[in-house]
């Protein structure tokens, strides 16, 4: 028998020698892959190694991993590679498919147990009615389509029952992957639209759904004996879950229980629950359904908390990065596309495909028009409901084990979850555009912000240790009766593969119950600091809100919020934290694009908060803080912008303001621009030069006779000189505001920005946030947003009457050059 049609038979004997598992090296002679060992690590690097390759690849085209992990293996598999017998006979030889099915089943096993741990069964009972009809609606059209189709394929594959080829295709075409979903609906961004709540719940009821249905299929498939043994299989099916139930689930709460307040999960708990899901998958295999099943049992009744968390943490990388490739790539592997011959089967296939999709898409779009939704968002909703994944492969793993599906129909059935899968992403993009409404709003800087109206302050957080000196400065910076603060708290989670993070976004759970992962502990501890902030201080509203999407992204979630909310300042986070020496490290080099991002793109005044603790040096009762805040003034508009919070800052009784002008003096250099700034016109400079000195001048005729504000002037000629002046200032002072200065070209400031490590910080921000400036304070870089500019006046609120018929207006104008004449500063990319 020739090499190729042994390995293509099912029924080959494959000689297996116990002994030879690992080698005696090279140099005695050994081939290191006859040996199990070697072999099965070098597919299994094989295996990881192709699926990275291609998640990179396909990453522009916003496709998830599983499609990179399926074609992975189709590309190993006798589609592709396999083609050669000598790679399929070198690398994947018959002998080695059961270790390497072993293995990607014992990955399986866990990764199941994992997605059962994360289900969080009290989320699917308060879905609501919209959902539930809409995961029906959405299974019970495709699933006829799949029975109709069984008819047809039926004839060819004489070989199973009827009925239980009828389930499993229908089974195949119904199901929806709940984590492939929540990954696609977070890199499109549509997390927290209503559109991807419904779309989240419905998902996690089909895939429950998709398990029961499975289960089943599994009973009937053992179509060798009398259809009493499948009674006996779902029956004891039952019982294996209600024994979870009401038996394990409050062991381990009791277990859980004995673990003290804030110490980790003992090993030995954790090393019980491991066995555990193990011995379950033991079980349901010996009923005769499939091991899984039971590992994914034993998952959904492990309470939320600890536990989960720790579970999590431990086995998520480990399980989804290396074992489940494994079995997407023994899924691949088992396809051979060529075996889809002739342009009937094409046909067929085609016809699948296309088929399934509207049958889902239709049941989806009834139930929404039914519930009065957009036409439009039915549609994104049924196209969303298509994503297949993983409960799809175990399917039609199980199919072609049982001999349900031959190799034509499960060739079939992979190139259709993969077609499906992948086409989503793009079409949705294209069909879903969510609205954004264009708010033309004034208020977007703190100067135009009215003295009697409510400031409003988005202030982003990415860690709980940015919280203490951000809630410091809102609480510094006065709020009144009169002047309300309306602070939105951004907590920014990356969006990582694992779908862990994900469920932070089910905000439908209620406040006490514990958190399911790290994130939403976090998330749960950054909101009870602003909760309580709210409760201590007057006049504050605090507004907790989560954006989840890739940090390259990131910068468009933090401005649409700032623009849905009508926000006149951004506080972010400096990208540097200051260590136990004093000194500044940097924490994540993606916070600092984001910074940069935020800065280019916002739609108001943007704060950078370099963080050195702010805590006041003497906390006198619980609204009384003393903080002695220096601003410094060199003129332009963002050093006016700086004034405009300082002064703001300076109302509060706690609070001592230093305002440190710099005058040029006479010896200062004329610095003409240098072709890098562009000036529109030559009289800017004197516009802006008026617009200070009128600033400067009300804000002193104003604080006059305020004890707690200080106004100096500093003549200076030069960089040297104003380093010198900024270093003399008292170290009492715990906050620097300065302007960020884009822009300006300021003879005083000449030399300090040929070493700034930071250039976004300016050139004064960066000097006060380097790590030899003395590190006693921290530093607010405020920039302001310079969108319209209408000669001097201030424009009525978007509320006012008059108004009104200007708003269209006025947002075109802040997307159009101003006009020339008008005072613009255009910083050179």
């Amino acid at each position: 028998m020739d090499e190729e049609t042994r390995n293509r038979t099912d029924d080959s004997i494959v000689c297996y020698a116990p002994t030879m598992i690992t080698t005696n090296g090279i140099w005695q002679g050994d081939n290191p892959l006859d040996y199990s060992l070697p072999l099965f690590i070098l597919q299994l690097t094989l295996v990881v190694v192709t699926t990275r390759i291609l998640v990179f690849l396909l990453k522009p085209f916003r496709q998830p991993r599983v499609i990179s992990e399926i074609l992975g293996g189709v590309i190993l598999g006798p589609s592709v590679l396999g083609r050669s017998t000598k790679f399929a006979n070198t690398v994947f030889p018959l002998r080695s498919v059961m270790v390497l099915e072993t293995m990607a089943n014992v990955g399986l096993l866990y990764f199941l147990f994992l997605v059962g741990v994360e289900m969080d069964i009290a989320v699917i009972r308060r879905t609501g009615k919209r959902a539930l009809a809409m995961a029906i609606a959405g299974m019970v059209l495709p699933f006829l389509i799949g029975v109709s189709f069984a008819f047809m394929l039926h004839k060819d594959t004489q070989l199973v029952k009827l009925g239980t080829f009828i389930l499993f295709l229908g089974v195949a075409l119904s199901v929806t992957a709940f984590p492939v979903l929540a990954r696609i609906l977070a890199e499109l961004k549509l997390l927290n639209t209503d559109i991807g709540r419904i779309a989240m719940s419905s998902a996690l009821i089909n895939d429950m759904c998709a398990w029961i249905l499975l289960a089943f299929a599994i009973a009937l498939a053992e179509n060798d004996v009398k259809s009493l043994a499948s009674i006996w299989v779902i029956l004891s099916s039952i019982a294996f879950v209600a024994f979870c139930v009401y038996v394990i689930r409050p062991l381990i709460s009791w277990m859980i229980s004995r673990t003290p307040e804030g110490e980790s999960v003992s090993e030995f708990c954790i090393c019980l629950v491991l066995t555990g899901v193990m011995i379950s998958g033991f079980i349901t295999d010996a009923i005769g359904t499939h091991s899984v099943f039971g590992a994914f049992v034993f998952g959904l009744v492990i309470p939320n908390g600890p536990l989960g968390i720790t579970l999590i943490e431990r086995l998520e990388d480990f399980v989804s990065g290396l074992l489940l490739p494994l079995f997407f790539a023994i899924s691949g592997l088992k396809t051979d596309v060529s075996a889809i011959t002739g342009i009937g089967t094409w046909a067929i296939l085609s016809l699948v495909i296309v088929l399934a999709c509207i049958g889902k898409v239709a049941g989806t779009l009834l139930v929404s028009l039914y519930y009065k939704m957009p036409f439009n968002e039915g549609l994104t909703l049924g196209l969303l409901m298509n994503t297949k994944g993983l409960v799809e492969m175990i399917v039609l793993n199980v199919g072609k084990d049982q001999k349900v599906l031959d190799d034509k129909s499960f060739a079939i059935m992979v190139t259709v979850a993969v077609i499906m899968t992948a086409i989503i992403a793009p079409v949705v993009t294209t069909i879903y555009k969510p609205a954004r409404k264009v708010v033309p709003y004034k208020r977007r800087t703190i100067q135009r912000t009215k003295p009697d109206g409510e400031f409003r302050v988005l202030a982003c957080i990415h860690t709980p240790r940015n919280v203490p000196t951000i809630i410091s400065l809102l609480e510094a910076s006065h709020s009144t009766k009169k002047s309300p603060i309306c602070i939105y708290a951004l907590h920014l989670v990356e969006l990582t593969g694992r779908a862990s993070a994900m469920l932070i976004v089910h905000n439908t759970r209620k406040s006490g119950r514990p958190a399911l992962n790290r994130t939403q502990a976090q998330s749960d501890h950054i909101i009870n600091a602003f909760e309580n902030f709210e409760q201590h201080m007057g006049c504050v509203s605090v507004q907790p809100l989560t954006a989840i999407s890739p940090y390259s992204t990131m910068h468009e979630d933090i401005c649409n919020v700032a623009e849905d909310k009508r926000v006149s300042f951004i506080i972010i986070p400096f990208h540097k934290q200051q260590t136990v020496d004093g000194a500044m490290e940097s924490t994540n080099p993606a916070f600092r694009t984001i910074n940069q991002n935020v800065l280019a793109n916002a739609p108001c005044s943007v704060g950078i908060l370099v963080d050195r603790g702010l805590s006041g040096s003497t906390r006198l009762a619980a609204n009384q803080i003393t903080h002695h805040v220096v601003a410094i003034f060199f003129g332009g508009p963002d050093d006016r912008e700086a004034l405009a919070y300082a002064w703001r800052m300076c109302e509060h009784p706690g609070v001592n303001l230093t305002v440190m002008r710099f005058i040029p003096g006479e010896h200062a250099l004329d610095h003409t621009p240098s072709g890098r700034e562009i000036l529109t016109v030559v009289t800017d400079t004197d516009r802006d030069k008026q617009l200070d000195e009128d600033y400067v001048n009300e804000f002193r005729s104003r604080t006059a006779n305020d004890g707690s504000v200080v106004y100096i002037e500093k003549v200076v000629n030069h960089g040297e000189e104003t380093v010198a002046a900024i270093r003399s200032i008292d170290p009492i002072h715990d906050l620097f505001v300065v302007g960020r200065g884009q822009g300006m070209i300021s003879p005083l400031t000449a030399g300090l920005t040929d070493w700034s490590e930071c250039p976004e910080l300016g050139a004064i921000g960066d000097l006060l946030a380097s790590s030899d400036f003395a590190s006693t304070y921290s530093v607010l870089v405020v920039q302001q947003y310079i969108g319209i500019h209408v000669h001097g006046d201030v424009l009525g609120t978007p509320d006012s009457p008059y108004q009104q018929h200007d708003h269209f207006e006025l947002s075109q104008m802040n997307r159009r050059p101003p006009p020339r004449g008008q005072a613009i500063f255009q910083p050179q990319p």
